[in-house]
């Protein structure tokens, strides 16, 4: 009589309302340590690559500015060479006013001496692009610098190191910006890693599995988003593993 008295009083002691979670705190425990483990891992991995990005924008930096230096030495040097010959091709207008002066008097013996002073003068003080200019003239031209293209051809070594320096700049920048990019991840992974740290502080089931989801769902969130920025220049894992 006794023990039925017990049961049917256990019975109405229980909640009828009361309804059983459908993750137990064993298995909840489980997806936590799976969930903080792969985080660290991403973690890791976007630590490296964001110092790999580092590492590239210091090299480009720097050789960007070495680049632009000797650009910018090298243009110096194609604006003195053109201003030595623009100073050579008046001497040598000058040369050839005196041989027509010579010829028009009749005194060729002078003439001839003149035009061999002008042929040493512009062997000795003309440079290549000069000479190859003045081959290029044509008879409506009253100097070899009206032929098109020819002063270019003083910066053309500084241009191209200018242009790669320019590069290199912007190949740098970019490489800023995804390093900055790998920190945003990197503090989103933090906050997952807080997130779950702290699952355990709370008593109900359904609380701790409301802050798992959340967890769960920016850990997704940073990963898809590191997936869209683009790896290091060069970057190549296997090289790594290779002897």
């Amino acid at each position: 009589m006794s023990e039925e008295i017990t049961k049917t009083e256990g019975t109405e002691n229980q909640d009828p309302k009361k309804k059983k979670f459908f993750l137990s705190e064993n298995t909840l425990e489980v997806l936590v340590a799976i969930f903080l483990g792969i985080t660290a891992l991403l973690t890791a991995w976007a630590t490296w690559i964001g110092s790999l990005h580092g590492g590239n924008q210091a090299t480009n930096y720097t050789t960007s500015n070495n680049l632009a230096s000797e650009g910018n030495a090298e243009y110096n040097a194609g604006m003195q060479l053109y201003l030595s010959d623009l100073m050579a091709w008046n001497t040598v207008l000058d040369y050839s006013f005196d041989k027509e002066i010579a010829l028009m008097e009749g005194n060729e013996a002078e003439a001839e001496m003149i035009q061999g002073k002008l042929d040493q003068y512009i062997q000795q003080n003309s440079s290549q692009i000069l000479l190859d200019a003045a081959d290029q003239m044509t008879e409506d031209m009253n100097s070899p610098f009206e032929v098109p293209g020819m002063t270019s051809q003083y910066y053309v070594t500084a241009n191209e190191l200018l242009e790669q320096s320019r590069e290199l700049l912007e190949q740098g920048k970019q490489d800023n910006a995804n390093g900055d990019a790998y920190n945003l991840v990197n503090v989103i992974y933090s906050l997952v890693l807080f997130l779950l740290g702290i699952v355990g502080i709370f008593k109900r089931l359904p609380n701790r599995a409301v802050l798992l989801l959340i967890a769960v769902i920016a850990l997704v969130a940073a990963t898809i988003y590191m997936t869209t920025i683009p790896m290091p220049t060069g970057f190549d894992l296997a090289s790594y593993f290779r002897q």
